[in-house]
């Protein structure tokens, strides 16, 4: 696989991911980690469109990103 991966993440205190870790050692933001992954810098995870149409990402490869540790 090419490109960064998500590698932890960091919840706001409703469980809610608000930004992520990469591969390199990045902190971005969820919103940044969206628009990276649609760029294809970031890989291994898709981009699913919700029931309103708002885009989120979904882990390619584990069932969901509570496998990944927590940043904090």
């Amino acid at each position: 696989m090419l490109g960064e991966q998500l590698v932890a993440v960091h919840r706001n205190y409703l469980g809610e991911i608000i930004s992520f870790q990469t591969s390199e050692g990045r902190m971005i933001s969820y919103r940044k980690a969206l628009k990276e992954a649609k760029e294809g810098v970031i890989t291994g995870v898709t981009i699913e469109e919700g029931q309103n149409g708002t885009p989120y990402l979904t882990p390619a490869f584990t069932s969901s990103f509570d496998e990944l540790p927590n940043v904090y």
